[in-house]
């Protein structure tokens, strides 16, 4: 009889549950219906990739020591998932939600986040890590990834913010044991 141990599957499961955390986030409510979403996988190689960039970010001036911390800590996940927005202002009226008059005054200032771009974003990842806990998978929603993928431009130029949220299943949850 073969057996399929746990530690065999564990990271195909982890992969699995990143897609439908991805399908999660997709298919969150968005202000007015418009998707401003972009999500992405990151396997192990990837992840690596993105160490390297929160300790590149960590040797410079001004960066707190977190993301030193922070790119130890990502090498223990089996995968990752990138949930970033566009600024797409909703064109609303009356809003000023984003701390100007109206759309057309904000659009002056096109880095500037939409309030409905930054409300669309947490209710998405708050979905992901929905179907993550579903699952048990253990994550954290990182900010540090987020600017680590900011700098590489790995979501694309138009994306202005990014969250990483590791994953892994082990006996005990890596990402808040922390130093």
């Amino acid at each position: 009889m073969k057996l399929y141990f746990e530690e065999e599957i564990r990271k195909e499961a982890i992969l699995e549950v990143a897609k439908k955390m991805m399908i999660a986030a997709r298919t969150a409510p968005k202000g007015k219906g418009v998707d401003n979403l972009v999500i992405a996988l990151v396997k192990k190689e990837g992840i690596k990739e993105i160490s390297d960039k929160l300790k590149e970010m960590a040797q410079r001036e001004n960066v707190p020591a977190f993301f030193q911390r922070d790119a130890e800590n990502i090498l223990q996940a089996s995968a990752m998932v990138l949930i970033g927005t566009k600024i797409n202002p909703m064109n609303l009226s009356p809003c000023g939600m984003c701390g100007f008059k109206n759309c057309d005054e904000k659009n002056q200032y096109p880095d500037h986040p939409c309030a409905f771009n930054t409300g669309d974003l947490g209710i998405a990842i708050g979905s992901a890590v929905s179907v993550a806990m579903e699952h048990r998978v253990d994550n954290r929603v990182m900010y540090t990834v987020g600017q680590a993928a900011l700098e590489m431009g790995i979501l694309g130029p138009e994306v202005k913010i990014i969250y990483g949220i590791p994953l892994s299943a082990s006996g005990k949850n890596p990402f808040f044991d922390r130093k």
